[in-house]
């Protein structure tokens, strides 16, 4: 059963059948782990039935699109690479417009971050005493340690830019959480004293990034997520509508303490897909 939080039922579900492209999240919406969620091809499918754009969007950074695309395919659902944007990958695209061509960028991140970065594109990597860097860009790295802290540290000094593919302070793991890309992000800001540009959720840079790759404006294009303090938080800041599914991360109970409020609530993806195909009311 559908449920609004901010406007009448009519108006919200209106605004999601009128919009021209729709993101989403991925872990807590799509799957849980290894395992897909329940009518996730099927939603896809009446987007694509009614020739909606759709792109997936995502904060971790250690995984390229590619990889995601083989990875969905593995639980059964069909999504190219193209349709799937990281935050590594959003990080790619504000460097190329903000950095000149030829920039040096040192990285604290795992490979993926690296391949994105510098491979098709004219930056190259800094290490530490080569040169002064023209960014640092910080993502999780599960090989972190304080001889790259150091070295991000004294390019920020030197006056390089100080970019983050996300802030997440923890990570959802089989095992439970553990320290994400926050965690390193907030030891680099102690020592520094600076604040970093978050591409990722709850920023909208990310967002940005996959509505300008889909030609659309925040205002036609739908955010669906499972956290209310990173997807429809990130999704309000944009200017965009927003959908919350009740399969991941935030519950009913959350609403009384959320920053942003979702537009429209949902239990879970056939939820969704009935709310979209229904009759208007």
């Amino acid at each position: 059963m559908t449920e609004t939080a901010q406007i009448a039922p009519s108006d919200a579900l209106a605004r999601l059948r009128d919009a021209k492209a729709w993101i989403f999240d991925m872990d807590g919406v799509l799957y849980r782990g290894a395992a897909p969620l329940a009518g996730v091809q099927e939603v896809l499918d009446a987007l694509a039935l009614r020739e909606r754009k759709v792109m997936l969007a995502t904060n971790n950074s250690m995984a390229t699109p590619a990889a995601y695309e083989r990875r969905l395919a593995a639980m059964g659902i069909s999504v190219p690479a193209a349709e799937i944007i990281t935050s590594s990958l959003a990080t790619r695209d504000y460097l190329q417009q903000t950095l000149p061509e030829g920039s040096g960028i040192y990285v604290i991140g795992m490979p993926a971050l690296r391949e994105l970065l510098f491979d098709g594109t004219s930056f190259h990597p800094v290490q530490y005493g080569e040169e002064t860097p023209a960014a640092v860009v910080i993502g999780l790295d599960l090989e972190f340690t304080y001889d790259k802290l150091r070295a991000a540290h004294v390019a920020l000094q030197q006056g390089a830019r100080f970019i983050a593919t996300n802030a997440d302070t923890t990570l959802p793991t089989e095992a439970g959480l553990v320290p994400g890309a926050g965690s390193l992000i907030a030891a680099l800001v102690a020592a520094s004293g600076r604040q970093p540009v978050v591409i990722g959720k709850p920023e909208t840079p990310m967002l940005e990034m996959a509505m300008l790759r889909m030609g659309t404006r925040p205002e036609e294009t739908v955010m669906v997520g499972d956290r209310l303090d990173t997807d429809i938080l990130a999704g309000e800041r944009a200017g965009m509508p927003t959908v919350l599914v009740l399969t991941g991360v935030s519950t009913r109970a959350d609403l009384a303490e959320a920053e942003a409020l979702p537009d429209v609530i949902v239990s879970d993806l056939p939820s969704l897909a009935e709310a979209l195909t229904a009759e208007v009311a």
